[in-house]
């Protein structure tokens, strides 16, 4: 009798776990090409991810090269990812994955049916919230994670009153020098238009710990070898 009990409970509980993996599978959240899972935020008329991206391969899977001498760094001409400090068990989580350039300009780094905001889209975020220097900065910050520097009075922390939760990442510069970690938060922009042959410079877009507002830096201030963090946002 035993024996017959436990192959009657068996069935209903791989039933169950099945059913559960297929409700995880369908939960309509963005999946990037690792299978990570990501939160949403609507803001305006924009749907963004709440985190940063953390991905080690583009959406088709193919694998993005890990770099973490400063050296190679600094002389890549081609996709690059890094965690800051070469630390992904601190860094992974809290603040995603640092991407060079030619990561960005693929198309293919975001979650299927996503994509690298261009400038204008982080123009329209910006706008949204007050505009440059209307305290959007202090609107996109985290609630956490921001440190004031030495000295400075200012509580560094933002309302994060959108809900994008933006975090200082910090930076690898195209020395391959890591820095700003706590303090800036930069993103990539991808470019308004697909050019091969003329391709325009790289764009990003910098919130710091001492200032409540959002800057654009637009082409030509930006290194393609440097690392930045990337927020995806939904195709329209």
């Amino acid at each position: 009798m035993k024996n017959s009990v436990k192959l009657c409970i068996m069935p209903l509980i791989f039933s169950v776990v099945l059913f559960t993996a297929g409700c995880e599978k369908e939960s309509g959240l963005p999946r990037d090409g690792d299978g990570n899972v990501y939160d949403t935020v609507v803001i305006g008329t924009q749907v963004w991810l709440k985190q940063n991206l953390k991905t080690t391969r583009y959406n088709n899977g193919v694998k993005i090269p890990l770099v973490t001498d400063d050296d190679k760094w600094a002389s890549m001409h081609s996709a690059a990812y890094c965690w800051y400090n070469n630390n992904p068990e601190y860094y992974k989580e809290n603040y995603g994955a640092l991407y060079n350039w030619y990561t960005v300009n693929s198309g293919l780094l975001c979650p299927v049916g996503w994509h690298v905001p261009k400038v204008e889209e982080w123009e329209t975020l910006i706008d949204y919230l007050g505009g440059p220097y209307g305290g959007s900065g202090e609107k996109l910050k985290d609630t956490e994670f921001w440190n004031c520097p030495s000295g400075y009075r200012m509580d560094c922390r933002g309302t994060n009153e959108s809900g994008f939760s933006a975090r200082p990442g910090g930076f690898r510069g195209s020395d391959g020098y890591f820095g700003g970690i706590g303090e800036d938060a930069t993103f990539w922009c991808s470019p308004s238009f697909w050019d091969p042959l003329n391709p325009p410079g790289p764009s990003y877009v910098i919130i710091t710990a001492t200032m409540s507002c959002t800057e654009i830096r637009y082409p030509g201030s930006q290194d393609k070898s440097s690392g930045s963090s990337v927020r995806c946002i939904k195709n329209n």
